[in-house]
This record gives structure tokens, sequence and C-alpha cells, in this order.
């Protein structure tokens, strides 16, 4: 019976597509009206978080020096295409001005915005999934006192495989895990404080990590280095591999003042992070220091 079986054949085929279309929705984390976000954010707390999860570094409009205007718009060359972060700004029309709370928690937590549709890895949701909601709330609180700033960034060219904002939902099922941490916790606050602030908001195995052809972290380089995200340099390793000689003193002097312990300084991107972490408090800068000397030795992976 041949056309049962192309029957039988059709409709598993449209099950099959059914059930990927359900699974590879944009579902945002959290719903307008959380009692999570009552009351204003703190903007001064707010301040700290932007600090601490580099906003500027990639949000600033190229091409001007005030790193508080966040027109967006820099080109982030990778192999998968070319992305350019959004304008952040509380423009009304071409920010995001007229986001709630809720709605930056949604970007950095599910990576969901607010028409419901996926945003593409490269804004590191990965890793600021493991942020608070009340961080979160503070942070928008200060980027609403940010200068408006008129424009929109030019749009991503991605690569083929991820033209189709809706595949991204196939990738979140692969690699992303709402809500989790890749912080190694150990009871210890200082070191605690260390995994939130390195895992989550500054996001550091973002850059200081290798992908997979999908353009995932790989697990095991986690932290280890390896060529950076857009193919053009090499990060340097973070765990005890290659700073086994360093305190916690010496990374901590390091997010200060950009001195490195054999009297040389960071450059390339790590200047414009420690233009950053300069302006968070002494306790934090030695939370970050604690958690990275805490990180097991990884060898770097070879290019």
């Amino acid at each position: 019976m041949p056309w049962k079986i192309a029957l039988a054949a059709i409709l598993c085929a449209a099950a099959a597509a059914a059930a990927g279309w359900y699974l590879t929705a944009a579902r945002p984390p959290f719903s307008e009206g959380d009692r999570q976000f009552d009351g204003a954010g703190d903007v001064v707390h707010g301040q700290l978080m932007f600090a601490a999860g580099d906003c500027a570094s990639c949000h600033a409009t190229p091409g001007q020096s005030d790193r508080l205007r966040l027109g967006g718009g820099m080109a982030l060359a990778s192999p998968y295409g070319t992305f350019r972060p959004p304008n952040i700004s509380p423009d009304p029309v071409d920010g995001i001005g007229k986001w709630t709370a809720v709605d930056l928690t949604n970007a950095l937590v599910g990576g969901v915005s607010p028409q419901h549709e996926h945003y593409y890895p490269a804004f590191p949701y990965t890793s600021f999934t493991g942020m608070t909601a009340t961080d979160i709330r503070d942070l928008y609180a200060y980027l609403m006192t940010l200068p408006k700033v008129s424009g929109r960034a030019p749009p991503h060219h991605p690569s083929i495989l991820f033209r189709i904002r809706r595949f991204v939902g196939f990738w979140k099922l692969l690699f992303f895990r709402e809500g989790q941490s890749g912080g190694r916790l150990s009871g210890e606050p200082v070191h605690d404080r260390g995994a939130y602030l390195v895992e989550s908001v500054s996001h550091c195995a973002e850059c200081h990590s290798s992908r997979n052809v999908f353009g995932a972290i790989k697990p095991d380089t986690r932290f280890a280095g390896g060529v950076d995200p857009q193919g053009t340099g090499f990060v340097p390793n973070t765990t005890q591999q290659n700073l086994g000689k360093w305190s916690e003193r010496d990374i901590a002097t390091m997010l200060k003042t950009g001195d490195t312990p054999d009297h040389g300084r960071v450059g390339s991107s790590m200047a414009d992070v420690v233009t950053n972490t300069a302006m968070l408090p002494d306790s934090d800068r030695d939370a970050i220091a604690r958690y990275i000397k805490a990180l097991p030795a990884v060898p770097t992976p070879h290019p």
C-alpha cells in the first residue's frame, strides 16, 4: 500500500516540522507585571553593572570619544558573518527608550527581543543569562539616564546558516541554558562574588575561550584562550596554565591600572576592559582576582 506509506511519511514530516517550530520559538522568560521589577532601580549600582558588563566597549557609537553615547554600529567580524551592536541609548525611536526593565531582562537572560525574536549569540546572553533580575533592573535604571542617540545601527550580515532567525532557536536548544551560570561556586563569599562577575556580568569566557564550528564555546577550552572570536588575533590563557605566577594582587592591580607584573601593559580590547574594571570597587576587583586564581590549569588549544 504505497499511498499509506507516503501518507504516513507526510504526517511524520508534518509532525516533526510542527515540533521543531514549537521548540524553536522565542519565549521571553519574564512577563510584564512580574513583581521582581516593582519600584525604581538603583542608578548608582546600575552604573557599576554597566562598567562590569563592559557595555560601552561594544555599544558606544564609533568615531567619537564619549563612551556613554550608545548608538551602536561597531562592526564585529566573525566566521559567522558581521554583526553590529544596536543602539541601546534611551532614544525612544532608534534606541531602547520604550523598553521596560522586563524587556532588558528578557534580552539579557533569554536572548529574546521585545518583538519575541531570538538575538544572535554574538550578543553574549549566553553569559548574561546568569545575572540577577535586581542587577538588570538597576542597569536599566542607569541606561535610562544616558544621552539619547538618534540613528539605528546598520543591519547584521550573518552567514547563510543564521540568516533565518528562527534557526537560532535550534542553536539555543543545543548550546544555551537559560538562567544557568558557568561559575564554579565554593561557598566562600569573595570567590563566589568573583564567579558571578567573571562568568555572568563581565562574560570573560566569551573572549577567552575557543569555539566549535557552530560558534559555541568548547567547554574544555573555557578560559584557556585561543584565536579571538573575530579571527584576527590570539586571546591569552587566563587559567593557571598561563597565570600561575601571578598573585591575586597582580590580577587586581592589572584590572585597575592595566599594568602587568612583568612591567608591561595590557593592550587591544583588554585595554577597554580595564577602562571599565577600573571603575569597580576594590572589593569587586579582588573578587575577580580570587576567582581567576582558582581556575584550574587548562592547556591553550592550538590554532
